[in-house]
């Protein structure tokens, strides 16, 4: 009989923030590496069902369950629905976020408690979650979606590069806590993304061009780019890696 060449056959997976741009690249790669997916999505209920059907297109399982990342009692009904579909649970991608852009004497508390919310607290609400499960199994895989900006900071972006440079330390501390239970956690640092929000922005040729002039491969990089390799840290081919932040920026930020 033929071993299987999937990464992640029989593995079973969430990721927030799944219904758009990479966080749906990432689902998508998961399944087809083998994976079962839970996605979950706030507002893009359609988009989250479309991709769901096109995993179980796949031959996987896949539920899409709505969620606020920010809210503990949000994070603690999707883990146990994908456990309840799933049976077991492996891998965690904590991708979702936002962005909410002012210059520091402009911005706005709330502005700042938002991001913060969502991009930190909701990590952290997530692996509360599931950090157990994986201790208990003495095995898991946590890939956190940073940001280069949360490396070197941006200008107008003081909240986004603030919580993005927190998932960091957060990264590395939770790799120390889990290395001796066999649980592998890293960091994905992309550099800019052509998703959807990008295309649609009016300031879309001013930001690309921005970018491309310090992108090194000269091209703007892909949802999947990132997918691939939140797909193998995910595997155990990567079974050696802990404590890394991956950025995936085509030189971006060197």
């Amino acid at each position: 009989m033929e071993e299987s060449t999937m990464l992640l056959e029989g593995k079973n997976a969430i990721v927030t923030g799944g219904s758009q741009g990479i966080g749906a690249a990432i689902a998508q790669e998961l399944a087809r590496e083998g994976a079962n997916v839970c996605l979950t999505y706030r507002k893009h209920e359609e988009e989250a069902q479309k991709y769901a059907e096109e995993i179980r297109g796949l031959g996987r399982k896949a539920v899409a369950v709505k969620c606020d990342i920010a809210s503990f009692k949000d994070a603690t009904a999707t883990v146990q629905a994908a456990i309840e579909a799933f049976g077991s649970l492996q891998i965690l991608v904590n991708n979702a976020g936002m962005n909410w852009d002012g210059v520091s004497w402009k911005m706005t508390e709330e502005q700042w408690d938002r991001v913060i919310e969502v991009n930190l607290k909701g990590y952290f609400n997530f692996i509360r979650h599931t950090a157990p499960i994986f201790k208990e199994r003495k095995y898991g895989k946590i890939i956190n979606i940073t940001s280069i900006n949360g490396l070197r900071g941006k200008f107008g972006q003081m909240n986004y590069s603030a919580s993005k440079a927190g998932i960091v330390g957060l990264t590395k501390s939770l790799s120390k806590e889990l290395g001796a239970f066999g649980v592998n956690v890293n960091a994905v640092a992309p550099g800019l993304i052509e998703t959807a929000m990008l295309r649609e922005s009016e300031a879309r040729d001013k930001i690309i061009d921005m970018a491309m002039a310090e992108i090194v491969l000269k091209r703007v990089g892909q949802p999947e780019d990132l997918a691939y390799v939140v797909s193998f840290l995910a595997s155990d081919k990567a079974r050696h890696i802990t404590g890394e932040v991956i950025k995936v920026d085509g030189g971006q930020y060197i």
